[in-house]
């Protein structure tokens, strides 16, 4: 059981835009991740606050930067899911447009979490973005959910399948196991974002 407790965090904003992003100092670890990857839910997990992000069946549902305070200089960020097909070409490119200046120009940025799930890892788009990131020099902690639905021995197969593709890929990413529903790898990624929010 994990007894270790995330400081307190409040839903600070939601942007459309950059325009609309909060001052830009501090530190903040973004997480971004497929539609339906659990990402909202580990949020969740990891802040231990039910309902701070709003999770859904539905993908694609997150649409807006959203913005959570846990101190005056420390964020977290629910960026919009990417690869869910049933949203229109504009929408899509409106939405990579903004992600993508986020991810240039956010000086406060420490690190990006990449959700994905477990039984389908590093699909295209997940490339797409570990290369977006190196790209642009930002730390990804990769986060393998929803291990609680794969066996012990299938989820070691996957973390080990995924490290060996990321060293094809020459990215030295971090990759785990989680479980929002389990507590799999739940302290490990809350100490390591709270780490990257240290890193002024």
């Amino acid at each position: 059981m994990n007894t270790f407790a995330f400081p307190p965090t409040r839903f600070l904003t939601s942007a459309a835009q950059l325009t609309q992003l909060p001052s830009d100092k501090g530190s903040e670890v973004a997480f971004i991740g497929r539609s339906n990857s659990g990402k909202s839910t580990a949020i969740n997990a990891i802040t231990g606050i039910k309902g701070l992000a709003r999770a859904s069946k539905t993908p694609g549902r997150t649409q807006l930067l959203n913005f959570f305070q846990i101190t005056e200089e420390q964020r977290l960020v629910d960026l919009p899911g990417y690869g869910y097909a049933h949203v229109n070409d504009q929408k899509k490119q409106d939405w990579e447009a903004v992600i993508s200046d986020y991810l240039q120009t956010r000086h406060s940025l420490k690190g990006l979490i990449i959700t994905m799930d477990s039984r389908h890892p590093l699909k295209e788009r997940d490339e797409s973005m570990l290369s977006w990131a190196v790209h642009y020099q930002i730390p990804v902690y990769i986060l393998l959910t929803k291990t609680d639905k794969l066996t012990r021995q299938q989820s070691m197969n996957v973390l080990k399948k995924t490290q060996q593709r990321l060293i094809q890929l020459k990215n030295n990413s971090i990759v785990q196991l989680f479980s929002a529903t389990k507590g799999i790898g739940l302290e490990t990624a809350q100490r390591t974002i709270l780490n990257w929010l240290r890193h002024e």
